[in-house]
């Protein structure tokens, strides 16, 4: 796959199971790929895991990475394994030299290393310089890689800069993106829990794919990955870069809602889940809210009381009692 230039912004994530427990990561790895994952790390912390990467690569069909801490004799190990791609952090692999010797390996093949920049994880070095973790500290990292691969004349990397913190990690990749044109991966690092996980990343994440940052997404999470990918998929439909499923827009309720309108929503969140069509679909609580505020859906229902309607870009088609619209509008959309 390509990552960078015109190329799609990608959505990519990490299996969390033990990776030479080969079953349960592929059967992982295969749910991503069915909620849309294009790319996937495994961390390789030993030499088991390493030889378990070509079986995991034959069972699945997305590129794998390896994800490697500490050793960089095991980034080597999965090069020769056959890996797809490699994820190195500068700050714990090693010295330079151990640096230059996996990327002197990677570029026999051609192969694409991301070098993943930390705030947990900097150079000791930069730390003393800085005091403590900055925006200008993550680029000066990543200026350090860069250093020795245009010694070594080998470009095929992207690159990540991330943080716990949101703003230092808009503000690191904004200083990085006007100085260098290497392809970036985007995320906030750790960021937690689904709740304020979601949060940090889709502020993180899309203010700096708004200003035309990033080529590549990963929403940590911690939790069941494929969450992360759905989270992925909003963010960019919500950009309007790229959109997979529907977009269904509801109202926040108010005293001239007569219906259980939450119960409504969830149901046809639920029905329409595997639907592959980019449309806008509004399920309203009030004719205020539908044909007025919902009037740019392609297809949607407003309740008035114990009755609704069913309407397409602001114009009523039809009018049914709440018992039978959601099935009608359901079946409206399956013949769109």
């Amino acid at each position: 796959m390509e990552i960078g230039g015109d190329a799609p912004i990608s959505v990519q994530s990490m299996t969390n199971t033990e990776t030479k427990n080969v079953s349960d990561t592929v059967s992982q790895i295969r749910r991503m790929e069915k909620e849309g994952c294009e790319l996937v790390r495994v961390a390789v912390p030993d030499l088991e895991s390493c030889y378990s990467l070509p079986l995991i690569k034959k069972e699945i069909n997305i590129p794998l990475v390896a994800d490697v801490h500490y050793d960089y004799k095991l980034a080597l190990k999965s090069i020769e394994c056959g890996v797809d791609g490699l994820r190195i952090n500068p700050g714990n692999i090693g010295n330079n030299e151990k640096i230059k010797l996996v990327i002197k390996s990677a570029k026999k093949i051609n192969l694409p290393i991301r070098f993943g920049i930390n705030s947990g994880s900097l150079d000791k070095n930069i730390l003393k310089k800085y005091k403590k973790v900055t925006p200008r500290a993550l680029v000066e990292s990543a200026v350090n890689v860069i250093k020795i691969l245009d010694e070594l004349n080998y470009h095929n990397i992207i690159f990540s800069i991330k943080s716990t913190n949101t703003i230092n990690t808009i503000e690191a990749n904004n200083i990085f993106s006007s100085k260098y044109d290497y392809p970036l991966h985007l995320g906030i690092t750790e960021a937690g829990p689904p709740f304020q996980g979601i949060i940090k990343s889709s502020v993180g994440i899309g203010s700096l794919l708004f200003q035309g940052i990033g080529d590549t997404i990963r929403v940590s999470l911690t939790g069941d990955p494929v969450e992360e990918i759905k989270v992925g998929y909003e963010i960019l439909k919500v950009l309007h870069f790229r959109q997979r499923s529907p977009d269904l827009i509801s109202c926040p309720t108010c005293g001239r809602c007569k219906v259980d309108l939450s119960k409504i929503v969830k149901k046809v969140e639920r029905k329409i889940r595997n639907i592959n069509k980019p449309l806008t679909i509004a399920v309203m609580g009030c004719m205020v809210n539908g044909l007025g505020e919902a009037k740019e859906a392609d297809i949607g229902v407003a309740f008035d009381k114990k009755n609704g309607v069913l309407f397409k870009k602001g114009k009523i088609i039809a009018k049914y009692s709440d018992k039978i619209i959601i099935r009608r509008l359901l079946e409206e959309i399956k013949g769109m």
